[in-house]
């Protein structure tokens, strides 16, 4: 067994010793590093670094033991070629041929197009049609979906859970499917048309909302406003025709004022026309006599009778707007020319319809009168702000007073 093999190294030998610079080439036997004896020479150099050596802490000798120089010397160089190679190539025997310099390429000719003629027949030749440029001229190809927007279509149209497409807007997109470009602009054309329409509509909305805002002022407020003008006005001039002392005539034309209202209790005081006209007597704020046809009534200085009157409860003055608030004994006054008539209220009904007009009979109906005498009816649409129903007041005549002496207790206190 080699004395130089790693496992049977002597332990009590100190350290390791440094790898020899020069390495020759050891017999074979001492090559073995696991101990089997081989004779003869190693036949091929041994590596210069070591196997173990540095790289486990111990030199290349504690490794291997002593390594003497190989007995042989570098083999010499070949000193011909291997058999079968040849020394070096041999040479060209002749040069090869100059390569010629290429003429100059003849200069295109114009295209010239024509007649292209070729036999015909026997006896003769036809011509063709000349040959134009849009005929030459190549084809492009038809435009159309490629690989990704035939998925982008499919997909799609997974989305769209199998509904069919409508309209020829449809078909179209059908047919060539938008790239991301076209859909971001056509989603921002359609969501600026959306938000266009949204924004008339919005317009159209918050005018009409104006409107009937100024619509609703007009009726509550400023038909109120121009009421309360227009009463003013009436109540001068009848007081002037008063003063004047000119004659009272029997029949008073459609419209013309004639005498005064005061309901205490309700702080009104409101000229009296004669007629219920709408724009002629009551949108003007004033009260209408029922003086016509068949509704014709009597008047105040008549000794037997129902002096009936028609007044708005809501907008254009709304002289009757709070009669249901009277009870049983409140007076009425009506100022003529002449007297102040105080009428006592004595009965209300809440709701009729409008086509019952017996309430204003000679002696009324649902009144509790039961006989002849001298009435006064007030009549008004209810509910407020509407025209459904009307709603009744009556009143009996308690005193009459001319006005030279004065007005009756119900005014001066």
């Amino acid at each position: 067994m080699t004395t130089g093999s790693p496992w049977f190294r002597d332990p009590e030998r100190p350290g390791s010793e440094p790898i020899p610079e020069e390495r020759g080439h050891q017999p074979y036997e001492q090559q073995s590093p696991y101990g089997y004896e081989q004779q003869g020479p190693y036949p091929y150099p041994y590596p210069t670094e070591p196997s173990y050596g540095d790289a486990y802490g111990a030199g290349y000798g504690d490794a291997y033991g002593d390594q003497t120089p190989y007995p042989y010397e570098t083999p010499p160089a070949y000193e011909t070629a291997p058999p079968g190679y040849e020394t070096a190539p041999p040479a060209y025997e002749t040069t090869p041929p100059a390569y010629e310099t290429p003429s100059a390429p003849e200069p295109p000719r114009e295209a010239v197009h024509e007649p292209i003629r070729e036999p015909y027949g026997a006896d003769g030749t036809r011509e063709l049609p000349q040959v134009t440029e849009e005929a030459t001229r190549p084809v492009e190809p038809l435009p159309g979906p490629g690989r990704a927007e035939r998925r982008r279509a499919a997909a799609k149209q997974g989305r769209g859970k199998g509904r069919p497409a409508a309209g020829p807007a449809a078909g179209a997109a059908a047919e060539r499917p938008l790239s991301r470009v076209e859909a971001r602009r056509a989603a921002r054309e359609a969501k600026a048309a959306k938000d266009s329409v949204g924004v008339v509509v919005g317009e159209l909305f918050i005018t009409l909302g104006v409107v009937m805002l100024l619509f609703v002022a007009y009726q509550l407020w400023w038909t109120n406003v121009l009421a309360g003008q227009e009463t003013d006005q009436a109540k001068e001039r009848i007081e002037d025709t008063w003063a004047k002392g000119e004659s009272k005539p029997d029949v008073f034309a459609p419209g013309e004022g004639f005498a005064i209202m005061y309901i205490p209790k309700l702080d009104v005081v409101v000229p009296v026309a004669e007629g219920i006209s709408k724009p002629k007597v009551l949108d003007k704020g004033m009260v209408g006599h029922y003086g016509e046809g068949k509704l014709k009534t009597a008047m105040p200085a008549d000794k037997q009778g129902n002096f009936a009157v028609a007044g708005h409860r809501n907008t254009h003055g709304e002289p009757f707007r709070y009669i249901n608030r009277l009870k049983p004994g409140d007076p009425i006054v009506v100022e003529t020319q002449d007297a102040y008539y105080t009428y006592e209220m004595a009965s209300i009904l809440p709701q009729t319809a409008p086509s019952n007009i017996s309430v204003i009979d000679p002696v009324p109906k649902g009144s509790g009168f039961t006989g002849p005498g001298r009435y006064i009816t007030l009549t008004t649409c209810t509910p407020e702000f509407t025209s459904t129903y009307r709603m009744i007041v009556w009143g009996k005549l308690v005193e009459e007073r001319p006005r030279s002496k004065g007005k009756p207790n119900a005014l001066v206190g």
